[in-house]
């Protein structure tokens, strides 16, 4: 996919589950992701980004 183009849920075509990150997030604005003992915080930017730190 070319840099700065969106993937919208209707273009979605990999094999990989597909999750809401509001849903994830469970209406506020961040979450913390669980690997192999490690946590992780996924955030959402007032820009509307996404931000994923050890």
């Amino acid at each position: 996919m070319p840099k700065g183009d969106a993937m919208s849920a209707s273009t979605h075509t990999q094999d990989a589950p597909t999750h809401n990150a509001k849903d994830l997030m469970a209406g506020g604005d961040q979450a913390w992701i669980l690997l192999s003992g490690q946590a992780y915080l996924l955030r959402v930017t007032r820009a509307g980004k996404l931000i994923l730190t050890k």
